[in-house]
């Protein structure tokens, strides 16, 4: 998987294209199962996790045919309801074809799902929904066994708004009989963008975006469609805080300001100096920064995505900042790599108190998942000397090309 190797100080200028959003293309492609015409889907990031949907797919009978970034989809043959544990344990979205094959097919049968170790990530509140419509679900040596002889629709109260519960009941209640209401339901883009998929495929689908979301069942859906997925928020987040970071200037563009704010609302309370228009973030970093609290909170609150750079960011800040994690207990494990380059963090449970320092130091580190391998990428680029991040396959998951946008900013980074 090699590593990355940057050397700190270059300030990041220029313009950036932010990519398919990760997190609405997994759902969107796990949809398709619940059509029998071909579809194509278009802007598809070139990301790991993406690679691993795709396999799913296929493992399923699904025939795909990857052109640049379109992909071309026929789910007419899919001949199993068993998805191969080995690839259920190389990401957690995997569990997103169950509700889609419960609602085409009545049965699935997976393995517990894998990805990130950031905390407790239970699909109770999936299987919740499902028992709900009728579904009779056995977990035993590891599997879990879903089977519905005709899925019906029902009220289901999430006990929290799970974006993967709330993706999973609304793809299975589509071809469900009867009305399926989803309250207490994720209110996140990605969702909003799942439902505007599955209503171009003829489903109706309606209240994404709200903490409501009504789903009438249809007998069947499908028709040929061409879907064009939203950009990717926490990449732009991502270089957001880069621009922020290094003091540099970034104009970043294809992009969806209105699922940013939280983090824009941070940058400018640090004193960031940045521009909003309706596709594209004008950031302009400045040489000092002030220290800033933050509480990760479910859609539209701050996301726990970004929780992790934005510790970077504030390891730099001048005062002490605050930053409480709501959402995953074990999603600070970035910290003490953050410490070997010299930064003075301190975790109380689920809180870290970081005092800001003046420099941070390149050192040899290792990524413990996804973001938190964003977040040392751009404690590096900030950082006096060279930073080398191990582990960089989980980086490879969620960002399309970080190391060559980065460059073309102007960082001194490469992959060895």
């Amino acid at each position: 998987m090699g590593k990355i190797v940057v050397s700190g100080g270059k300030k990041l200028e220029g313009e950036v294209t932010i990519s398919g959003a990760k997190n609405a293309i997994l759902p969107v492609l796990a949809a398709c199962l619940l059509s029998k015409r071909p579809l194509a889907l278009e802007r598809v990031p070139n990301l790991d996790d993406v690679f691993t949907m795709v396999r799913v797919l296929e493992s399923l009978g699904v025939r795909v045919n990857w052109k640049a970034q379109v992909l071309e989809i026929d789910p007419s043959g899919v001949y199993t309801d068993e998805v191969p544990p080995s690839l259920m344990q190389k990401m957690r979205a995997s569990s997103l074809v169950m509700g889609a094959m419960l609602g085409r097919f009545g049965k699935v049968r997976i393995s517990s799902p894998g990805g990130c170790v950031i905390g407790s990530r239970p699909i109770d509140l999936h299987l919740k929904g499902f028992r709900a419509m009728g579904t009779a679900i056995r977990e035993r040596h590891g599997f879990i066994e879903a089977e519905a002889k005709k899925l019906h629709g029902a009220e289901v109260h999430l006990d929290f708004p799970s974006v993967g519960a709330t993706e999973n009941i609304m793809m299975a209640a589509v071809m469900a009989q009867g009305t399926t209401i989803i309250r207490n339901a994720a209110r996140e883009p990605e969702i909003i963008d799942l439902q505007n998929f599955l209503n171009k495929l003829g489903a109706k689908v309606k209240g994404a975006g709200l903490n409501i979301i009504r789903i009438d069942g249809m007998q069947a859906i499908g028709r040929d469609v061409a879907y064009q997925v939203i950009p990717d928020r926490i990449e732009t987040g991502t270089f957001m805080v880069a621009a922020a970071i290094t003091g540099g200037s970034l104009l970043i563009k294809n992009t969806i300001p209105e699922h940013v704010e939280a983090v824009v609302a941070k940058l400018r309370e640090a004193g960031v100096k940045i521009e909003v228009e309706s596709d594209r973030i004008f950031v302009r970093g400045t040489p000092m920064w002030k220290a800033v609290d933050i509480q990760t909170l479910p859609f539209p609150g701050f996301p726990t995505d970004m929780q992790p750079q934005m510790m970077s960011f504030l390891s730099l800040a001048q005062g002490t900042s605050v930053i409480t994690e709501n959402i995953f207990e074990n999603r600070f494990r970035h910290v003490g790599e953050l410490r070997k380059m010299g930064a003075n963090i301190r975790t109380e449970g689920r809180t870290s108190i970081i005092r800001g320092v003046s420099q941070l130091s390149g050192s040899v580190v290792e990524a413990s998942d996804l973001r938190a391998g964003a977040a040392l990428v751009l404690a590096g680029l900030a950082a006096e000397g060279t930073t080398v991040i191990e582990g960089v396959y989980h980086i490879d998951r969620g960002y399309e090309d970080l190391v060559g946008k980065l460059r073309s900013l102007g960082a001194d980074i490469g992959r060895v």
